[in-house]
């Protein structure tokens, strides 16, 4: 069953005097976390007054915290969204639902393992894959994936000589 909430970002900092925190944000783009108006901290929704994007971070206005005393119980605390929230575009998937996923050989139906990490180099994702005497990293790229099913719980990919290695 997929969360209903999704860990977004961290809290690492405040910025200036007035209560603003500054997030890292854990999606695609600090842009993608300021479609949100409501972010949800220890489970609670916290509406957002404002946000901006500030050098690959996002500063916020958060209910609730108007001084820099505030907004300092909150550092080191995870930000999370609602997934009913996002429509993804056709093909793209959350993290979270991609680990623990099984992944398959497409040609031989072999089980391979389960999918352990996902790596997000800046050219494309990368699924490292752990099962049995073997480990993968297979790049989230048409040559080698050849299907994606979450809601099946699995991923079919086509394998290439010196993917694998020894655990």
């Amino acid at each position: 069953m997929k969360n209903k909430f999704l860990e977004a970002g961290l809290i690492v900092n405040t910025h200036g005097v007035q209560g603003e925190v500054k997030i890292v944000p854990w999606c695609d783009s600090p842009e993608f976390l300021c479609q949100f108006d409501t972010l949800y901290i220890g489970g609670a929704p916290v509406k957002v007054l404002s946000k901006r994007v500030h050098k690959g971070n996002v500063l916020a206005v958060l209910e609730g915290v108007d001084d820099v005393n505030a907004a300092m119980r909150l550092k080191g605390r995870t930000v999370e969204i609602d997934r009913t929230g996002v429509a993804l575009p056709e093909g793209r998937h959350f993290i979270a639902d991609l680990m623990g996923l099984e992944v398959r050989d497409a040609d031989s139906g072999e089980v391979l393992g389960t999918v352990a990490d996902v790596l997000t180099p800046p050219a494309h994702e990368v699924y490292v894959v752990k099962g049995g005497k073997h480990s993968y990293m297979i790049p989230a790229v048409d040559e080698f994936l050849v299907e994606s099913n979450v809601e099946g719980g699995y991923i079919r990919v086509r394998l290439i000589e010196g993917m694998e290695s020894d655990v």
